[in-house]
């Protein structure tokens, strides 16, 4: 372990704020997916429990292990913590379908109170519908890619531990709300034609290849908080910026063309019909049975 490796691990200290709050929201949505196994047998599987799971660690690890403060030392390992939070912790839990087994998981009388909440505030209904739409879900994930790239809010990032925080909750938010009309497209949750989904996809790769581009050939260094940081790995601070953005670049295009590729291969499939016909007729529904009877009590 190089010294300025050894030096964070060691500088390193226990979030319990951020770990108890994982380990709470893990342990009400287990709650919750017993349940529904319990009640409703085939309705959520074990898998979605494990990618749930899994993209609560992937989080722990952006934003609570030695891995969080060594972004200051790397562009490298800052664009790392972005990706993950958006390409892999977005997604995943999503696929753990969290609505249901959060809600089911909620002590009844909060549960009712959080379904009240959402289902007949008319406000609310109005804000959920525009923060769930797909040009706002791409707007939101583009501005925070790029704002938080941009050198002087990038600097106060750096400088602030406030900032940094709230750089973290935003691209946890622009990952959950960008995947997901593509996971309401998956369940036939959405009104929207299914091949829009792979031109969404395929736009969300644009901005990111020319912010990954303008990283690899500017030919100077963006972010000068970087020349002055210990270095953990044994190239420039320039390879290190170059580094960074091929790193975008490759991940970006195989995180969202990948499932654009696999979408489009199934809207062209005999059965791609079917799935999306199946999907509104028996899902939907299903969906809605169980918010109905999620506040019964225990």
């Amino acid at each position: 372990m190089s010294p300025e490796l050894h030096a964070h691990a060691e500088a390193w200290s226990f979030p319990l704020l951020i770990t108890s709050t994982l380990a709470m929201v893990a342990l009400v949505y287990s709650r919750g997916w017993f349940r529904l196994r319990s009640d409703f047998p085939n309705t959520i599987s074990a898998w979605r429990l494990a990618t749930f799971w899994t993209g609560l660690c992937f989080f722990w690890i952006v934003v609570g292990s030695p891995l969080s403060a060594l972004d200051h030392n790397s562009l490298t390992v800052h664009m790392i913590n972005h990706l993950t939070l958006m390409a892999l912790v977005g997604p995943l839990i999503l696929i753990g379908a969290p609505s249901l087994p959060l809600s089911r998981g909620l002590p009844a009388r909060l549960g009712r109170s959080a379904h009240d909440f959402f289902t007949r505030n008319r406000q609310m209904q109005r804000l959920g519908r525009l923060v769930t739409h797909p040009t706002f879900c791409w707007v939101f994930a583009t501005a925070t890619v790029i704002g938080w790239h941009l050198p002087a809010v990038f600097r106060l990032a750096v400088r602030s531990h406030g900032w940094h925080d709230l750089e973290y909750a935003c691209f946890i938010l622009a990952g959950l709300l960008f995947w997901l009309p593509v996971a309401q497209s998956a369940t036939g949750a959405c009104q929207r034609p299914r091949w829009s989904v792979p031109v969404y996809l395929f736009l969300a790769t644009l901005p990111c290849d020319i912010l990954s581009a303008f990283l690899v050939f500017c030919g100077r260094v963006v972010y000068p908080s970087y020349l002055s940081a210990n270095r953990i790995f044994n190239f420039s601070t320039l390879q290190d910026q170059q580094c960074a953005g091929a790193l975008m670049w490759v991940f970006v295009t195989f995180a969202y063309l990948l499932p654009a590729i696999v979408i489009t291969m199934q809207i062209l499939s005999p059965e791609g019909a079917h799935s999306q016909q199946l999907g509104r007729h028996v899902i939907q529904p299903l969906a809605s049975q169980l918010s109905g009877s999620q506040t019964e009590v225990v």
